[in-house]
Parts: structure tokens; sequence; C-alpha cells
């Protein structure tokens, strides 16, 4: 689905990453976890073409390391901004629409995009409530919904979230959380930046380990939960319960 070889991305002078090499199988989930300047949302701009990069970044086969990022966008790689950025004075409808243009150019009338909406809106209920609400009138966790029901909008082959959990409630973030699973589960793959390493850990199927711009682990999420240096410099106290991706849609025993 996803392989990168060897990525070298640079702010002016500055390399930022050295030489990065990651792949992501389909329907996979795979955290990107790391302390805060490591690199991780360097990596998720490189790859959606918005910065300057040399090596080889590869989708469906096809090498769009030179590609620019709207082409990008239109074949299905889509990204999730950190700070969710929806468009405040639209409406929750109107910013799904927007959503659309990756995948369908300016189409933005709604009789357009129905079915696609409602799909939106059969994984967050929440939002077909307030369809007609202001996006700047909405609770964190509620944009952040929207922001990923947009991205939806545009029918991704590759989902990128960038820190879906920051700034958001527990409870907000196991509500949000299980419904990424069920995304996934959905046959979207997704590479996830989140700064909640035992939470990234325990809904994907596999992880890298990012410091300052070099991979200094990866393997299997359950197996880099356990393991103690990574336990000892990355997960926290706090517990945050949320249903992995073999028990979303499972009554709790």
């Amino acid at each position: 689905m996803l392989r990168i070889e060897k990525l070298v991305t640079r702010y002016g002078s500055i390399e930022a990453l050295h030489g990065i090499s990651l792949s992501i199988g389909a329907n996979e989930m795979v955290a990107l976890i790391g302390a805060n300047g490591a690199g991780k949302t360097t990596l998720l701009n490189s790859i959606s073409g918005t910065l300057s990069t040399s090596g080889r970044i590869e989708f469906e086969g096809k090498d769009i390391q030179q590609m620019k990022a709207a082409h990008i966008a239109k074949m299905g790689v889509l990204q999730v901004p950190e700070g969710r950025h929806v468009f405040p004075g639209l409406t929750v409808e109107e910013n799904l629409l927007v959503g659309t243009v990756a995948s369908k150019g300016m189409r933005l009338k709604p009789g357009n995009n129905s079915e696609d909406m409602e799909m939106v809106f059969a994984i967050f209920p929440r939002l077909k409530e307030r369809r007609k609400q202001l996006a700047w009138s909405m609770s964190g966790g509620e944009q952040q919904m929207l922001a990923i029901g947009r991205a939806l909008m545009g029918k991704p082959k590759l989902l990128m979230l960038d820190e879906p959990s920051m700034g958001l409630a527990p409870i907000v973030i196991e509500e949000l959380f299980e419904k990424i699973v069920e995304i996934n589960k959905a046959g979207v793959p997704i590479l996830m930046v989140e700064q909640n390493a035992r939470l990234a850990l325990k809904v994907s199927d596999r992880a890298y380990i990012l410091e300052r711009g070099i991979i200094t682990a990866e393997g299997k999420s359950g197996d880099l939960l356990h393991d103690p240096k990574v336990h000892e410099a990355y997960l926290g106290k706090t517990v945050v319960r949320v249903k992995n991706k073999e028990n979303v849609g499972k009554e709790d025993e």
C-alpha cells in the first residue's frame, strides 16, 4: 500500500528526517510514536507532498515523491491535520462537502454527495444531529469527528491522523478511538501519529518509534507495548479504555 525508503526531509539547511524507511499494508493501522519534535508531523506532511523531500515514497506501486500535494490527495492519500483545522464559519454539512474536493472536484452541492454524507453520519451520528450547526460552536471532540468525517468524504485509500486525541477529555477520546478502529476495520488503512503511546499501541497493528528524525524501533504493537525500554520512555500512567480492533462491536464480558 505505502512504502517509504530512505526519506530525507529538510527545512532549508536543517535536515529533519534522516533516511526514514517504513511500510503500511492493506487494512493495517500503523502508529507512529515519539516525543515532541521527533519529526512525526514532518513525516505525514512529507507523504502528503507539502514538503520538499528526497528518497522514495511509493503508494500502490507508484512513486509519488515528486507529485504535487493535490494530486496525492486525489490518489486517496488524505491527512487529518493536528489541531483539526475545520472551517469555523461553515456548517457541519458544508465542512463535509469541502472534503469531496479531493475526489470529485468542486461539486459542493449536497445532493451530489448524499450517499457519502450518510456514510459519515452513520459513523458519527452526532454530526448528523448538528449538520446545520457552525463548526466554531462545536466542542473539541465534535470538531475532531468533523475533521475525520471531512477526510472520509474524500474516499481515502490511506487515512493519516495527526494527534487525534490532542486536547480531548478521556471519555471523548474513548469514543473517538473506537470510531477510528471501526473505520480501519471497514477497510481503510490508517497511519496515526499519537502522543498517547499506550493508546496508539493498543489500537494499532504495528508501530514505529521516531526519535530525532530517525526510526529507532519498530514491530508489532503488542510487543512494543510490553517492551521495557518503550514502557519506560513513552508509556505514561493515564489509561483510556478503548476496545482493540478484535473487540469493536462486541459486548463487554
